[in-house]
């Protein structure tokens, strides 16, 4: 079975409440429409009359609730809640009610810490700034959470390598230049994320243009570090490097490269460097190798709200609806 399908039968068994606050974009309707027929999560789509009339594209939502955050009854309350959580930073209820009639994720978020939404799926047409930024004031993180940062889901049609084709990329969305210590983070995160959603043992590769030693540069050597405090962190995982990515993946060429790791070859959680290779690593996969990439999830706050890239497909959030179903239902 394919990883979304495994995925959208999971989330079908217990079926949780998504908020899609972009109702101005007719892929929300689309992606809507495909998962309400499917029975993947039940869904909360905010816009206005004139937003839902221009946008919905005529896609069948009528299971969907869609709530006008300018005219719903619980907008007062999640104003003053709003002014509570923010009031150290001078929010006034006239700012508050700006945030949340003008700016949908801030009316997501709140309905999640609220409790009437259990997830949010956002990003098809804003930035992820924009998304994450309400997240942060009003969600918060995990408990216990160093850093959050962001990972796709990679499927790969017809390949041999990693989970049957499947992996974890990360941080391909959020972390600028991420130190040894947040490197670290993230491939102990990534990991938690692969075996929760994927179901089989991560095993995690600290990619580099080095493979054990075989180049010098400080590059490298923020890698080798981060790798130290990841095996630190988490021991029970599989976790190795400095590896290049043919190291990691490829069985024949780990075993002359790295021949003494238990990860060369066979990684299915790969965490890159830094964004820049992270970005383009993930849509060099998506574009060339024809892999349907899901994310940039979050990982580290403390519901599930994942971001989409902007040129996502209208079957892109709803695989990313699906398995934000999915980690509502582990929390």
């Amino acid at each position: 079975m394919a990883f979304i399908d495994s995925i959208k039968e999971r989330a079908k068994a217990n079926v949780k409440t998504i908020c899609l606050p972009e109702g101005m974009d007719v892929r929300t309707y689309e992606a809507a429409a495909n998962a309400l027929k499917e029975g993947t999560a039940n869904l909360i789509i905010l816009a206005d009359d004139e937003e839902f009339a221009a946008n919905n594209g005529g896609f069948d939502v009528s299971k969907a609730t869609i709530i006008n955050p300018k005219t719903s009854e619980k907008l007062q309350s999640y104003i003053d809640g709003l002014v509570e959580l923010r009031k150290a930073k001078g929010m006034t209820p006239e700012q508050a009610k700006e945030l949340l009639t003008t700016d949908y994720m801030y009316f997501a978020c709140m309905m999640v810490k609220n409790g009437d939404a259990d997830g949010v799926v956002s990003g098809a047409c804003h930035s992820t700034a924009n998304t994450l930024r309400p997240s942060l004031q009003i969600i918060k993180t995990a408990p216990g959470t160093k850093l959050v940062s962001a990972f796709f889901v990679m499927d790969v049609p017809n390949c041999e390598f990693g989970e049957n084709g499947t992996f974890v990329f990360g941080d391909c969305g959020l972390n600028q230049n991420p130190n040894s210590e947040e490197l670290a983070a993230i491939a102990v995160s990534s990991a938690e994320s692969f075996k929760a959603l994927v179901g089989a043992e991560p095993k995690v590769a600290m990619l580099s243009h080095s493979s054990m030693g075989s180049a010098k540069h400080a590059d490298v050597d923020k890698v080798v570090e981060a790798t130290k405090i990841a095996k630190e962190m988490a021991p029970d995982v599989a976790l190795d490097g400095e590896l290049q990515l043919d190291a990691a993946i490829v069985p024949s060429i780990g075993k002359s490269k790295a021949p003494n790791s238990k990860v060369a070859g066979s990684a299915n959680v790969l965490i890159f460097p830094d964004l820049d290779a992270g970005n383009i690593g993930y849509k060099l996969v998506q574009r060339l190798a024809k892999a349907e990439a899901y994310g940039p999830m979050c990982q580290g706050i403390a519901a599930p709200v994942n971001d989409l890239s902007r040129g996502c497909s209208a079957a892109d959030i709803e695989g990313v609806i699906a398995i934000t179903a999915v980690q509502a239902q582990m929390k």
